[in-house]
C-alpha cells in the first residue's frame, strides 16, 4: 500500500485486532487468575494519557532513556553503520529522530522503517516525518512485533530498535520466543538496540507505577471502557480501584484491577458472563526490570551478540547494543 507518505504494508487490519481482543478477552476472564493483555490500553484515549504518564514526576523510565539516547546515539550509529532503521512498536517515533538525526549525521541511513498495530497513528508519524527527513525513504508496517517480524522489509544493514522497556512487558518464555524470531529474520552483522528498565529500590519503582496524580490509575481502568465500548460490555469502571505491586521473585511491576464490591460482567459481543468477588483482582499488566548481566545473558541465548551497554548515573535504565552473531560467535 503506498497511498500517503511513503509505503506502508498492512498485516494487521481492523478485522484482525477486533479478532485478537476477542480472544484475549475470552480467555484472560475465564482464567483463574484474570487478566488482560496490556496492548490494550492503547486507543485513542489510552495513548494520551500513556503520553501524560510520561511527563509525570515519579515515571523515570521516559525520560532516562531520552537521556541515555541523546548521550550515546552517535556511537551507536557509528558502530552499526546502519543503512535501514526499523523500529519496533514505534508510536510517534519521538525518540527515534534522536537516532534519526545521528545515523543522517554519520551519512550511512537510506531508509526508516516503523513498525506499529495502528495504521492511522502511523501514517501520521511517517507523514510528520517526511517534512523533517525529506533523504529518507520511509516504509511502514502495520503489525504486531510478536507474530509479524518475519514481515519486515528487508535491508544491507538493519538496526532494530526496539526501545521504551517493551520487552519487559512479555514473560520470560515469550521473551526468548520474541528475541529467537528476530534473531532469525536479521542477517549477521545487523544490530538490535534493546532498552530496558533495571531492577532499583521498590517505593521508586511503585511510585512510577502509581502516580499521586491518579493519571496512571485512569490509564489502567481505561481497558475496561474498551471492552465496554468494543464488547458491549457493562464493567462498572469506577468500581475497580488501581493495584501496582512489586514482585521481588519475578523482578516485575504488576498493574492490577482490584473489584470493590462483588459484581457480575456481561460481555454481549461474547454470550460471557464474569463473576467478580469483592477485592478480586485481574491482572492488567507486567513490566518486568533486568540486571545489565542478565539482559547480555538473555540476548546471548539467542544468539545476539551484545556489543555495548549504557546505563544512566542512578543505573535505573540501559540500551543494550547487540549484534546478530553466528552460532560459532557465541562460544
Amino acid at each position: 500500500m503506498s497511498a500517503g507518505t511513503g509505503l506502508l504494508d498492512i498485516h494487521l487490519t481492523e478485522d484482525d485486532a477486533a479478532a485478537a481482543l476477542r480472544a484475549d478477552v475470552r480467555a484472560g476472564l475465564t482464567a483463574p487468575l484474570k487478566n488482560l493483555p496490556p496492548k490494550w490500553f492503547y486507543d485513542a484515549r489510552g495513548s494520551a494519557l500513556f503520553e501524560r504518564i510520561t511527563r509525570l514526576p515519579e515515571y523515570y523510565p521516559t525520560r532516562t532513556e531520552r537521556a541515555l539516547l541523546i548521550d550515546s546515539v552517535d556511537e551507536i550509529a557509528a558502530a552499526t553503520g546502519a543503512d535501514t532503521l526499523v523500529e519496533l512498536g514505534s508510536g510517534s517515533s519521538e525518540k527515534t529522530r534522536l537516532l534519526l538525526d545521528a545515523f543522517v549525521r554519520a551519512g550511512t541511513l537510506r531508509r526508516y522503517v516503523p513498525q506499529d498495530v495502528s495504521a492511522p497513528a502511523l501514517r501520521q508519524a511517517m507523514d510528520a516525518l517526511a517534512a523533517d527527513y525529506p533523504q529518507l525513504e520511509l516504509h511502514g508496517v502495520v503489525g504486531d512485533f510478536t507474530a509479524h517480524l518475519d514481515r519486515l522489509p528487508l535491508g544491507q544493514q538493519r538496526t532494530v530498535a526496539f526501545l521504551g522497556g517493551t520487552i519487559g512487558n512479555l514473560r520470560p518464555h515469550e521473551r526468548r520466543v520474541f528475541l529467537d524470531q528476530l534473531r532469525a529474520v536479521l542477517q549477521p552483522g545487523e544490530h538490535l538496540l534493546l532498552g530496558t528498565g533495571l531492577v532499583i529500590d521498590e517505593p521508586t519503582l511503585v511510585a512510577a507505577y502509581d502516580d499521586a496524580a491518579g493519571i496512571t490509575a485512569e490509564f489502567n481502568r481505561n481497558v475496561l471502557h474498551v471492552l465496554n465500548r468494543e464488547l458491549c460490555a457493562d464493567f462498572v469502571v469506577d468500581a475497580f480501584e488501581h493495584v501496582a505491586l512489586w514482585d521481588p521473585v519475578d523482578e516485575w511491576i504488576e498493574m492490577r484491577l482490584r473489584a470493590t464490591r462483588a459484581m457480575t460482567v456481561h460481555v454481549r459481543a461474547l454470550d460471557l458472563v464474569a463473576d467478580f468477588a469483592a477485592g478480586e483482582e485481574m491482572r492488567t499488566e507486567i513490566s518486568a526490570k533486568f540486571h545489565v548481566a542478565g539482559v547480555r545473558q538473555m540476548l546471548q541465548a539467542s544468539k545476539f551478540a551484545p556489543v555495548r551497554t549504557w546505563t544512566d548515573p542512578l543505573e535505573r535504565f540501559a540500551l543494550t547494543l547487540a549484534v546478530a552473531a553466528e552460532g560459532d560467535e557465541m562460544a
